[in-house]
């Protein structure tokens, strides 16, 4: 068998990865250099050399883009499609899971999956309907709360011995959004893990068939992975299927949304008989910036040791200014630009400036327009987060499952006709009283005359309009 393909794009230390046995492996991996390309090759080694089956892998990525990448060069290194194999984000698999085994997930059948703002929108309701002051207990950090306790793998059910007045309101808003949302048939993203990870925990037939299936488990960016992604990758391997994990901690930025450095860390105690791989060897940058980049790094206690290195050019020096302000330093920036351009040195595409959050473009936008410099802003809202997708998914949602009460919600006066805040709260207490959903509700009370004739003309209008979707 030619392996030739496989290994001759790989550096020494690349290629003892790849070809690792099938023991645990914990790749720690320097930026640029090379982690997607290892795991791409390391499942076309397992493929051609050990003749693994495709549909015998589990891979996980953080993000839809990097999971589509890794099976599109996959299958250019193999020359064949691997569809069978499992690819996918850790929501994105659990999702997948949830809709096979819905009925053992306890579960409706169409259940639907929340977005962030549809999930504030419920919070929303949900502290009003308890009568709580939405200043003393706003929904954005109730909805963070209710989201990081998930990510910890902890029920409402599990909180309600706390003492504390704080937590014991806490826990009551969690329990009532729980039973919504088993009323509505919703899961939101974080209860997609949370979910299928008690799914495994709890089935044992189901435990068994998936890691009889999935005899190879791959993951990326693997010090990004919190503690309910830890618990469920855990889940999948057992005792006889090896983990090959790449990542890096120093490249750990989302401890803000649960992500645990320790994962990495404590890798090697939690699964037995771990090789080791460093890739320390950049293709990205220049020996200066790497240079500093570890003089820098070097400052974290308790990092895993590595030292990044190229053969590439030293590059310039990387120069430091200590603004005044923020104008001062949009003003210096966009000088720069304009020094680079007009001096020949540089075309404006082919200028970036990076900023922490995007509150910062502001000040440099303002500089830019005050000097006609043209610009762009990279970012902004994808396509299902703009809100005419949200609403056109609401109506899909809603005309499929008249029990969704978020979707309802949100396109009941969208676009406008008619129907107010005061109609929308009457509708909410009429289906909080009677237990019942507020499709049902507004059937009911357009009958009973609970409404004004112009409101109830509007909302039959609404269900009418609904009825013909199915």
């Amino acid at each position: 068998m030619d392996v030739t393909p496989i290994l001759d794009p790989l550096n020494s230390a690349q290629r003892e990865a790849v070809t690792a046995g099938n023991t645990p492996v914990l790749v720690i991996a320097g930026v640029g250099s090379g982690k997607t390309r290892v795991l791409v090759h390391r499942i076309a080694w397992l493929c051609e050399v050990q003749s693994v089956s495709p549909y015998s892998m589990l891979a996980v990525a953080f993000t839809n883009k990097a999971a589509a990448e890794m099976r599109a060069r996959a299958e250019n290194l193999l020359n064949y499609e691997i569809g069978g194999l499992w690819i996918g984000t850790f929501h994105g698999i659990s999702h997948r899971l949830l809709r096979t085994h819905w009925q053992e997930a306890g579960l409706k059948e169409n259940f639907q999956v929340l977005d962030s703002n549809d999930q504030l929108r419920l919070v929303k309701r949900i502290i009003q309907d308890l009568d709580l002051d939405d200043s003393q207990w706003p929904p954005k950090r109730m909805q963070g709360y209710i989201n990081s306790q998930k990510e910890e793998g902890l029920r409402a059910a599990a909180l309600r011995d706390r003492e504390d007045q704080t937590t014991r309101q806490e826990t009551r808003i969690y329990t009532a959004y729980e039973q919504e949302c088993e009323r509505m048939g919703l899961v939101d993203f974080e209860e997609l893990l949370l979910r299928s990870l008690e799914l495994l925990q709890q089935n044992a037939e189901i435990r068994a068939h998936y890691r009889e299936k999935f005899r190879h488990i791959l993951v990326d960016e693997f010090q990004d992975t919190n503690v309910i992604q830890y618990k469920w990758l855990k889940m999948f391997a057992g005792d006889d299927n090896p983990v090959f994990a790449v990542g890096d901690d120093d490249q750990s930025i989302f401890s803000w949304r649960g992500a645990r450095v320790e994962n990495i860390r404590n890798f090697v105690r939690d699964y037995k008989n771990t090789q080791r791989f460093r890739l320390e060897q950049n293709y990205r940058s220049t020996s200066t910036i790497l240079s500093v980049a570890n003089s820098l790094i070097n400052n974290n206690p308790g990092r895993m040791e590595k030292k990044l290195w190229t053969d590439g050019v030293v590059g310039e020096p990387v120069h430091l200014y200590a603004a005044f302000n923020e104008q001062d330093e949009a003003c210096f920036v966009v000088d720069r630009v304009q020094q680079w351009v007009e001096s020949g040195r540089s075309r404006r595409d082919e200028i970036a400036i990076l900023y922490r959050s995007n509150a910062q473009s502001r000040v440099f936008e303002e500089v830019f327009i005050s000097q006609s410099i043209p610009y762009r802003v990279y970012g902004g809202l994808r396509f299902f987060e703009r809100a005419e997708i949200r609403d056109a998914l609401a109506y899909l949602r809603l005309a499929q499952n008249h029990e969704d009460d978020s979707s309802f919600e949100r396109i009941v006066n969208v676009p406008l006709r008619g129907i107010g805040q005061r109609t929308l709260a009457q509708l909410r207490d009429f289906a909080r009283d009677h237990q019942i959903t507020l499709w049902d509700a507004a059937e009911k009370i357009c009958r009973s005359g609970g409404l004004t004739a112009r409101s109830a003309t509007a909302l039959e209008n609404f269900l009418e309009l609904m009825q013909t979707l199915r």
